[in-house]
């Protein structure tokens, strides 16, 4: 038994930087062959960026939405399948019942839908002489955390700005996640700024595994994503990161690692619950 612990406290995950453009089909194509690429060097968990299949802004949602389950989704479905991954499907932009919304769904190693997640928090920021972008003039909210269950461990997932948002992760980490997903797409603003800080910071505070997947950089898209796709561990370091083009980043995730670091400083059981709490109001 203990072998088959062992065996499964470690394993691969990919974070695919994929180049985005405003043909669909290349972009589903490019999807399906880069799952491909990362399962063939050992990952079991795929991650794909936020707004894979169309260019990310509020003049492109409505144009590239879809329902799901629908053409996206289905191709993600028997990417998962065929490569036999658990694939983190970035976002698309989905419409359902009249509204539109940034969603993330995630598949199992049979294809099957295991969760799909709606962008809690909306990107709406206004910084003066650099970037303001609303995305609450064309999208609605989701309402439900999102977790799955992996032979390996649970993961949490939030989209971009969610990340943003402490009480999210530590909420992820109490209900027993071991690694946090976020797709994403920061920009050449808060990118430098902010992209690898929060990872860090999310690590940190839960002790958990972060990743978070960027579009790659396209300098000549109306939205310019800052790209560097990372893996944080619960120390705080960065395992793995890109560039800017496109490429794939592996991360060898180890439980084990994590299990030990928690012990040595166990922030678990020494907080203070008698003086304070973060807890979750809507189940997901």
């Amino acid at each position: 038994m203990s072998g088959i612990f062992k065996a499964l406290s470690k394993f691969r995950l990919a974070l695919a930087q994929l180049h985005v453009s405003k043909i669909k089909a290349d972009n589903l194509g490019r999807a399906q062959k880069i799952v491909k690429e990362a399962a063939g060097q050992g990952a079991k968990v795929v991650v794909l960026p936020e707004c894979f299949n169309s260019p990310y802004g509020p003049g492109f949602f409505a144009e590239y939405a879809e329902k799901i389950p629908g053409e996206s989704t289905q191709v993600l479905s028997e990417a998962a399948k065929e490569c036999g991954v658990y694939l983190v499907g970035g976002s698309i932009p989905e419409e359902d019942g009249g509204k539109l919304y940034n969603t993330c769904s995630i598949f199992g190693p049979d294809g099957k839908l295991l969760v799909k997640h709606r962008k809690i928090h909306l990107f709406d920021i206004d910084v003066p002489g650099k970037i303001r972008f609303q995305e609450s003039e064309t999208l609605s909210p989701g309402n439900c955390l999102s977790m799955f269950e992996t032979p390996f461990c649970k993961v949490g997932v939030g989209i971009c700005y969610d990340i943003r948002f402490a009480e999210l992760a530590q909420i992820y980490a109490k209900k027993g996640c071991q690694l946090l997903v976020y797709p994403g797409a920061f920009n050449m603003t808060t990118g430098p700024a902010h992209w690898e800080l929060l990872q860090r910071g999310r690590a940190v505070d839960n002790q958990v595994y972060v990743a978070a997947a960027s579009p790659a950089r396209d300098e000549s898209a109306s939205y310019v994503a800052w790209g560097h796709s990372s893996v944080v561990n619960p120390w705080g370091e960065v395992i793995a990161k890109a560039g800017s083009e496109e490429s794939v980043v592996y991360a060898d995730i180890d439980l084990q690692y994590l299990a030990d670091m928690r012990q040595q400083i166990p922030i678990t059981t020494q907080r203070r619950n008698d003086l304070y709490s973060v807890n979750s109001v809507q189940e997901g």
